[in-house]
């Protein structure tokens, strides 16, 4: 199983059982191994048979929670947990793992008393202050959350290329620095505003790593001076401080009332918004949509509507041309919209996000589910609509609010009340399109 040979460990496994009925050990990783492989149903067979067995393993009793977690089976999951927290009350791991559970059942406050206590059992378990911070910052909580967030570790390969020091906070007064990639593209999107915070402390050059979808918009960043997208060579020398990119709010002591949000602070390419302007229809209230995210992302499932069905309603509203900039799940939707509703299929004309901000630049509202787009549209001060779901909302979304200090004045929040409802969602959305279309 260590080594990713799923059949020849399944086989094992199952032989295991085979000469030992009651090896519990050989269920639970068998069960591991078939959750791994999303089988799941056979996988909490296995979890429970091994429990039957061997009631008193807490990784076995972890591993079901995990598993009912994910099916949103709370209840069962909880069960879990608390079984593994006795067996093994001293453990940082089911503390933690009960936290997460809370938070996403919205019980915050017996989420932060899951983690803290996590991280009093021991100081160094990064996952319970990483989990922390997601919360103190959806709370608006940005000292300690920021601090928290710092646990992260998934620059750690970049952090090992580079021989220059990682930025702690010191002057940058007439220094050089490398912004490190890291996280997605709405992250990317979201958190290189910061650049011009650095800039602003004395910065006297910097250069910016990126996703390559990213390279050619980022070079409209004022602040920065070179961009190097992360499928180029990087050097590992040349700057006196490099930093990963989330890290710059923390050693700026960004609080809630001190977001940069000067807005614009990416631009489109002159030539590429006068090329998509040509392609749009010159009548007509224009905008666009984006109803899916990456199927890789954990919370698609919740985020990311089921089909653009779901927004047919949108079409009640005379005089709007609707724009699908739908790219990867949901460009054959685009292709083929349902009932053959009028939908300018552009989607897969676009070739990066120097493209998609072309077209954004022609619209007069972005109507998207909370993926880059949304980061896009707040970054070219564009107005946009984000529809949330109340399953996992992400943090920089808040609670309840229906607008955001991240991208003040042109975003606007539609939230589920109820998680999976995106009916009501949509008709909120299209009455409020209606009033805005009539005002226009």
């Amino acid at each position: 199983m260590e080594a990713g040979d799923v059949a020849g460990s399944e086989t094992s496994f199952r032989k295991a059982v085979q000469i030992a009925p009651d090896f519990a050990e050989a269920y639970a990783n068998l069960g591991l191994l078939l959750d791994r492989s999303k089988n799941k149903e056979a996988a909490e067979i296995s979890y429970r048979r091994s429990l039957e067995l061997n009631p008193a393993y807490p990784q076995t009793h972890l591993n079901l929670g995990a598993l009912m977690a994910g099916q949103k089976r709370f209840i069962e999951a909880e069960v879990a947990y608390l079984h593994a927290i006795e067996l093994r009350p001293n453990s940082p791991v089911g503390w933690s793992n009960l936290g997460v559970l809370y938070a996403c059942m919205q019980r915050e406050a017996e989420a932060e008393r899951c983690y803290r206590t996590a991280m009093s059992l021991d100081e160094a378990y990064a996952a319970a202050r990483f989990n922390l911070s997601y919360l103190l910052l959806r709370q608006g909580r940005f000292e300690e959350g920021w601090h928290c967030l710092e646990a992260r570790n998934w620059f750690a390969p970049l952090a090992a290329h580079l021989s220059c020091p990682r930025w702690q906070g010191e002057p940058l007064a007439g220094k050089s620095i490398l912004i490190g990639y890291e996280a997605g593209h709405g992250d990317m999107l979201h958190f290189c505003r910061y650049a011009a915070v650095l800039k602003d402390m004395g910065a006297a050059s910097i250069t910016m790593t990126c996703h390559p979808a990213l390279k050619t918009l980022f070079a409209s960043l004022e602040s920065v001076d070179t961009v190097i997208a992360y499928d180029e060579p990087i050097p590992s020398a040349g700057w006196d401080y490099w930093t990963p990119l989330l890290s710059i709010p923390y050693h700026c002591k960004t609080r809630l009332d001190s977001i940069p949000a000067k807005i614009p602070y990416l631009h489109a390419p002159r030539n590429l918004v006068e090329k998509w302007q040509t392609l749009l229809p010159k009548y007509g209230f224009r905008v666009g949509l984006v109803w899916k995210g990456d199927p890789k992302f954990e919370n698609d499932a919740d985020r990311s509507l089921p089909s653009l069905e779901i927004l047919t309603p949108l079409w009640n509203v005379t005089g709007v041309n609707f724009i699908s900039l739908q790219k990867g799940a949901g460009k054959d939707e685009a292709a083929l919209p349902p009932d053959g509703l009028p939908l300018l299929n552009l989607g897969s004309q676009l070739t990066d996000f120097a493209d998609t901000a072309a077209v954004i630049m022609n619209l007069d509202l972005l109507i998207c589910v909370d993926t880059a787009a949304a980061h896009l549209a707040g970054a070219l001060g564009k107005p946009c609509w984000v529809l949330l779901p109340d399953y996992k909302t992400d943090w920089r979304w808040m609670t309840a609010r229906s607008d955001t200090p991240w991208y003040p004045d042109t975003m606007k929040l539609f939230r589920q009340d109820t998680a999976g409802d995106w009916k009501a969602v949509v008709t909120e959305v299209t009455n409020t399109l209606g009033q805005l279309v009539k005002s226009h």
